[in-house]
Formats: structure tokens, sequence, C-alpha cells
């Protein structure tokens, strides 16, 4: 079997390899960077070895060459070595272990607070700035710009794992890190050596026909009936419970899980009170 099909296997959790998708198992496709972005995974164990400064040059030369609206370049990233910092992070985070062990932790920022500047500089009023739109055009900046670091940073053998839990104390993390106003953490990401001791694996996904529509959305027309979809989601309940006996953990299927995770403000961990909390940090989102 070819690297590239191990590769799609491992990704679906099937010898099938989301056979909804067949021309993915051409082997004429196979390419090292889709393999590696394949590879994918979340790595929660890393050795102390620092991460050496080039390497995170590359990392931020590759997340700016991602696109960009209108060329703003609405986002920024901090990275945090410090252990004291890392830890009081952390705790921000519920307490997450590898954020204190990971050598290097960026935080990247949904950053309008440089275009608030370029606008005095200009004279000119960054009204615009207070809208919803321009939040949003924020995010989709520091997150297209943040994959594109972890693009880099798996191809010089790093491993990562986002941190979405830097958005459970808002107003902690801005003063911990000494934001401006117009400047909110979206997400941390750890970064290191894997700890070759506590392996981490390649967790299957959905099959490519739950997430794939063709024209217009799928949701039980004719096109695609309902029944396909939810017998999708059990073929893939089944595959997460084999992913979680091989890795030792307790098992449960997605379905009931992602269920959980949406049932009420009270599994937000914080986060309902987000549009308060950005608010406070001088996004009005007009």
């Amino acid at each position: 079997m070819t690297s590239f099909r191990s590769a799609l296997d491992a990704r679906y959790g099937s010898s099938l390899a989301s056979p909804s998708a067949p021309v993915l198992a051409a082997d004429a496709l196979a390419h090292p960077v889709i393999e590696s972005l394949l590879g994918h995974r979340s790595v929660r164990a890393f050795l102390p070895d620092p991460v050496a400064p080039e390497a995170l040059h590359a990392m931020v030369a590759a997340a700016q060459s991602a696109a960009t609206s209108s060329n703003l370049q609405a986002w920024s990233v901090i990275a945090v070595q410090d252990p004291d910092r890392k830890a009081r992070l952390a705790e921000f985070a519920g307490g997450q272990a590898h954020i204190r062990q990971c050598p290097l932790f960026l935080i990247w920022i949904a950053d309008l607070s440089r275009l608030d500047r370029v606008g005095e500089l200009a004279g000119v009023p960054a009204k615009a700035n207070d809208y919803l739109e321009m939040f949003l055009v924020a995010v989709v900046d520091a997150a297209l710009a943040a994959q594109n670091a972890v693009v880099a940073a798996e191809a010089l053998g790093l491993g990562t794992v986002y941190i979405g839990a830097m958005r459970n104390h808002p107003e902690a993390v801005a003063l911990e890190l000494g934001l401006p106003g117009h400047a909110f953490a979206v997400f941390g990401l750890c970064v290191g050596v894997a700890d070759p001791a506590r392996p981490a694996s390649v967790k299957p996904r959905l099959d490519a026909s739950v997430v794939l529509h063709r024209e217009r959305y799928q949701d039980g027309s004719e096109n695609r009936p309902v029944g396909a979809e939810l017998d999708s989601i059990a073929g893939y309940d089944q595959v997460m419970r084999a992913f979680q006996a091989s890795q030792a953990m307790p098992a449960a299927d997605w379905s009931a899980q992602s269920a959980t995770r949406v049932r009420g403000p009270e599994s937000l961990s914080g986060r309902d009170r987000l549009k308060a909390a950005l608010a406070a940090l001088g996004f009005p989102l007009a």
C-alpha cells in the first residue's frame, strides 16, 4: 500500500478511505504536501527542546503568505516562551498541561488595532473597525495565517495543537498579553518536538459525503436523503469507537459527544459571555 493510500485510510479510519470520494484514492494524486496534510494530528506531549528561532521565523513567513482580505493583514501573533507566563495562560485555559510543557506557545490575535493606528497616521477615521464585518475579517485572517504556520511547523518536524480555550477568559488573556483595544486572542497554538514516548495518532474524520455538497446544500432533499447522512454519522460513530479503543480512551459516540457540546450555554466553558467580553475589549460589533 502506498504512503498516500495509508494516509487516506488513517484520515477516514477505514480501508475504504472514504468511498464517496474515489478520486482521492488515485495514486496519481499522491503528493508530499497532501500526504503531510492528511497526516496532521494534535500533539499534546512535547520534549523540552526549544524551537529554533529560524523555525519560528519560517512559521511566521508561512503565516504571512496566507491569503488576507484586501491585504489588510488584520492579525498578529505573540510568541510566548516564558514559563511563568505560559503557566498563567494555561490556567486561563482550564489548566491544560501541554501549554506549560510546550517550548513555544503562539497566541493568534484578531488585530484591528494596527489599522486604527494606520488610520490615525493617515488622518482618516477607522470607524469601519467597529463593525462585525471587520471583526470577522480579522478572525478569518488570523485563522488562515495560523493554519499556514501549522503546515510549516509540521514540514519542519514539529508538532502542534490548537488551544481554543484562550477564549474562556478573554479579558484576563488580553491583560496578560498587554493587548490594546481592538485586539482579541482568537486561539493559542502549542509548538514543539513531539514526545516519542507519547505518540499522537491521526484522528479519523467524517466521511467526505457528509461535508461535501454539490451546487446547493443538501440536508434531506431528493439529492441526498437525510437517511444517508444519518447512516454516515452512525458509521462514523463506530469508526470513532474503534479509534478510542486503539488509544485506550473512554468509548463514546461522536454524535453523542457533539450533541452534548452544543447542548446549551453551560457547555461553552464561559464563552457564552463572549459578546460582552468583546465589547469590553473595544469591539462594539455594530
